[in-house]
């Protein structure tokens, strides 16, 4: 479909967003073109909702439901933008009601219990930077060598729209850098590699995000949890806000573009989330 050739590119080319992103946006459009058979006319708001309806009574999860109902909104809203549709079909859809859930947090002893493992030198690089600075795990296995600043202590990733933003690097992040590092050129060397990634497998392949994940799952286990790098990222703000840190800092370290996001974290008690509240408003 020429129609969703074109989207595709301009949420590459205008909108910057991740091809992990894109790529989602086409298997969502493309399962419901493929649904009706490639035939953009039978794309009326009845037929969408039909598809809705199938999605729910194959037991797709409210989330996915959700994820997919956002992808075609956007595609019908940028083809009416630009003249390949004369209405939108997907103008009153019905939003779906998602259960709020809160964010699964470890306990920083628990956190702790990790760190006293017997990790390895890349593997603590892997549980500083995902806790100590609350980086996503596509950001932390795409990290480069020039994207960290030990000197400065700091580190500059890039996060969902390719938005770039700086973190400081606290000092077991940095000792945990410092060790690795030694390790990884003596890899470099080894295998002739020509790669900046930062994290690097000792067979010379640079860590994948599903690495990543394996390794935190198993850490998890370890604990009778099951947990994924987000959890780390999580535990990090919750841990922050936990300890007094504004919401509005926290917020600027996790690359929110909007503080509501960010304002999951303080499920830590009601108590804290009045304070945080008035703080951000100026009442207090």
């Amino acid at each position: 479909m020429q129609e969703l050739a074109q989207y595709l590119e301009y949420l590459e080319l205008e909108k910057g967003l991740a091809r992990n992103t894109i790529e989602a946006y086409e298997r969502d459009i493309g399962a419901l073109l493929e649904h009706f058979g490639g035939e953009v006319s039978a794309l009326t708001r009845q037929n969408i909702n039909s598809y809705i309806y199938y999605l729910k009574e194959n037991k797709y999860m409210a989330t996915s439901i959700a994820r997919k109902i956002a992808s075609i909104r956007g595609f019908f809203r940028w083809a009416c933008a630009n003249g390949c549709f004369k209405s939108n079909p997907t103008e009153f859809l019905e939003q779906q009601k998602l259960p709020k859930k809160l964010p699964k947090v470890l306990t920083v002893e628990e956190i702790n219990k990790i760190l006293d493992e017997e990790l390895t030198d890349v593997q603590r690089v892997i549980m500083e930077l995902l806790y100590g600075c609350g980086l996503r795990v596509s950001e932390l296995a795409g990290l480069n060598v020039t994207d960290i600043d030990l000197r400065g202590k700091y580190l500059r990733c890039f996060g969902k729209g390719s938005k770039e933003r700086l973190v400081p690097l606290n000092k077991n992040a940095i000792k945990a850098l410092n060790n690795f590092y030694p390790e990884r050129e003596y890899l470099i060397n080894k295998y002739n590699l020509d790669t900046k990634k930062v994290l690097i497998h000792e067979s010379g392949k640079p860590f994948t995000r599903q690495d990543i994940y394996n390794f935190i799952h198993a850490q998890g286990q370890k604990l009778h949890k099951s947990i994924s790098p987000h959890t780390l990222r999580h535990s990090f703000a919750t841990h922050l806000l936990e300890n007094g840190a504004d919401l509005r800092v926290v917020q600027e370290l996790l690359g929110h573009s909007d503080v509501a996001t960010t304002q999951l974290y303080t499920h830590i008690s009601k108590k804290r989330l009045k304070e945080v509240y008035f703080a951000i408003n100026g009442k207090l």
